[in-house]
């Protein structure tokens, strides 16, 4: 079985002093790619360093939406730059919106706007970041299809509802489910898992945060999308191998990815 972390931040701080365990965990739960998502252009570096030192670890750049104040011109070239320099950059991200922790709403609409440009032209997949802003994001996203042209990506570590998957997945969008899945409450992510079509299904951690059940509670790490593999495969009522075999099929070509590399 072969398993695909698509969402990961191990360039924290949490991680620094035990990463060689970390890796040797998620080679033990059978993860044998992660694709390493950004929250900003000092992390580039760093990331790229990892990419280095891990030969199965993938990278996106770009800006979050919480971080958006942060743009400017020279951010600009500095996502493209690394993009066009780097093959193991298979992404632009994670960018998005999100109006539950800030209110810059139009700052975080034009940087979206100005990293959907930036793969568009790369022709670039997108980690999309989206918390109480979905039907923004699905104007903003929906208004550049129509003046540049189509975009593809992720919906990352995904909370919508089942009209708001639906939005997405009428956009061409994958959808990337994290722990969160797993927790008792989260009956209305739950329903939005069951809708996915098979050729559109991802799994993640988005460690150190939002560790699934039963490790809820700790520092989460890539070893621990297994459990998020465990629990979908219960929920859409198919083996684990099956929806490993399909989900590690589905970030690979989203992202380019070649698992023989």
């Amino acid at each position: 079985m072969q398993l695909i972390d698509t969402h990961v931040h191990i360039n924290f701080d949490v991680f620094e002093s035990d990463l060689e365990d970390i890796k040797n965990h998620w080679q033990q739960a059978e993860v044998v790619h992660l694709v390493h998502s950004c929250v900003e252009p000092s992390e580039f570096s760093g990331i790229q360093a990892l990419a280095d030192r891990f030969g199965n670890l993938s990278f996106a750049v770009g800006l979050h939406p919480l971080d958006a104040q942060k743009w400017t011109n020279a951010t600009e070239m500095e996502i493209l730059d690394y993009a066009k320099s780097d093959h193991r950059v298979v992404a632009i991200g994670e960018m998005g919106l999100d109006f539950y922790k800030a209110d810059n709403h139009q700052q975080q609409k034009n940087v979206l706007e100005a990293q959907l440009k930036i793969a568009h032209q790369l022709q670039k997949p997108i980690i999309i970041h989206c918390r109480d802003a979905a039907q923004q994001l699905k104007d903003v996203i929906e208004l550049f299809w129509h003046q540049a042209g189509p975009v593809q990506g992720v919906m990352h570590c995904w909370s919508g509802t089942p009209e708001e998957t639906q939005w997405f997945l009428d956009l061409g969008f994958y959808i990337s489910f994290s722990g969160v899945v797993t927790f008792k409450n989260a009956k209305t992510i739950q329903d939005s898992a069951k809708i996915v079509p098979d050729d559109r299904l991802l799994i993640e951690t988005d460690c150190p945060f939002l560790a699934p059940v039963p490790k809820r509670g700790k520092r989460n790490e890539p070893a621990n999308v297994r459990h998020v593999a465990e629990f979908l495969a219960k929920l859409r009522n198919v083996p684990l191998e099956t929806l490993a075999q399909q989900t590690t099929a589905n970030a690979c070509q989203l992202f380019s990815l070649s698992l023989n590399n």
